[in-house]
């Protein structure tokens, strides 16, 4: 990078005026870039974008033209946050200069009930486009690797003529080759066993306060893909201080991110209290926990709830967010009391996930999972 380029991204980060020790011109485009960071920056410019719709519209419109699609998504959060554009949200012009990504559907999630009415057609758009847009990136890798775990589970050596996993046969036996005979005399038939109409049970279980807003869009795209597994039976709730089962909604995951209510209190007892009796198979289900363990209820009773799903046979796994926002915040003394009861407790990043319900519907040790992932578990 040459001096002239140098000097001309430091006047960019000063902002010019007193703070400007650079002396370096700005070209038409450049004083264009200035300002929209100005707006957003500049902490002693009086005013910022104000409260007007059509300014706020133009800026986005404006980072969208100058800057990649990262550092749109970046600044959009940062106005959310430093201009207090929330309420800005509300407007249908608005939502029409944004540039979709997860923090921008649990905004929306957060407004859902709130919305005018001639927005909410807009602010569906825009959170389809974003679950489009992740359905595209993690449905197919999930699928791959929770049916290709389930076959595995189903597998047997003494399979019935209509259950002869062929491939996989002809694979294993391709040492019994017999070149007299052009053919290959299998010693060993692979195959999948009688075929049943599940055979494992997942429930996503969702905190919906408003701190895990990323984590429940992902957990939606998730659920939806596992819900189209046949020989999966996906249920999800979510959570509150009140219970919710979104199970119905899983066929649309627009509609099922719709339902959530983000914000509020949180009560992890009750959630597994609800758990607990739409179970049915206790020792071929997995139910993901996602919440921070910050409990609003009754804790003693949480606890003793974790004990009896521990003890019922059911896999109980975790999940302090499932995001990519970095560390989260969440209470040490119950992650610690669940690792006592050989709970694993960890953050989870969406790419990581598939491989995570694949260990755990095969029944591995997801702590050696997540040590080969360099994952921490938490106490």
């Amino acid at each position: 990078m040459g001096n002239e380029e140098q000097l001309r991204r430091w006047r960019l980060i000063l902002g010019g005026d007193q703070n400007d020790g650079t002396s370096c011109s700005l070209d038409k485009t450049d004083l264009q870039i200035d300002k929209t960071l100005e707006a957003l920056y500049d902490s002693n410019r009086k005013g910022g974008l104000g409260a007007s719709s059509p300014n706020v519209s133009r800026w986005l419109g404006d980072i969208r033209t100058y800057f990649p699609s990262s550092v749109v998504q970046v600044m959009q959060k940062d106005a959310l946050k430093r201009l207090n554009l929330t309420q800005m949200l509300l407007e249908k012009e608005m939502l029409q200069n944004v540039a979709p990504d997860v923090h921008l559907v649990a905004t929306l999630m957060t407004l859902s009930q709130v919305i005018p009415e001639k927005t909410k057609d807009t602010a569906r758009q825009v959170v389809r486009t974003v679950v489009d847009e992740l359905m595209r990136k993690l449905a197919q890798p999930t699928q791959q690797a929770i049916t290709g775990s389930l076959n595995r589970s189903a597998r047997n050596r003494r399979p019935r003529k209509n259950e002869i996993d062929w491939k996989q046969t002809i694979q294993q036996n391709l040492k019994h080759y017999q070149e007299e005979y052009k053919t290959i005399i299998p010693e060993t038939l692979i195959g999948y066993g009688r075929k049943r109409s599940a055979l494992k049970e997942v429930v996503l279980c969702l905190d919906q306060s408003g701190s895990m807003g990323t984590s429940v869009v992902y957990s939606g795209i998730f659920g939806a893909v596992m819900a189209s597994i046949p020989a999966l039976k996906t249920q999800m709730v979510v959570f509150d201080t009140a219970v919710a089962d979104l199970t119905e909604e899983l066929q649309d995951p627009v509609e099922l991110l719709f339902g959530v209510q983000l914000g509020g209190g949180t009560d992890i007892n009750a959630a597994l209290q609800y758990c607990e009796q739409i179970i049915t198979r206790p020792s071929d289900t997995v139910l993901v926990l996602i919440t921070d363990l910050y409990e609003g209820g009754n804790e003693n009773e949480m606890r003793k709830r974790f004990v009896q799903l521990s003890a019922a046979g059911i896999q109980v796994i975790v999940l302090l967010a499932l995001n990519n926002d970095g560390a989260p915040s969440y209470d040490h003394e119950n992650a610690q009391f669940l690792a006592n009861l050989g709970i694993p407790v960890f953050a989870c990043t969406p790419d990581k996930f598939p491989d995570m319900m694949a260990m755990a519907l095969s029944k591995q040790d997801i702590a050696q999972w997540a040590a080969k992932e360099e994952i921490m578990l938490k106490k």
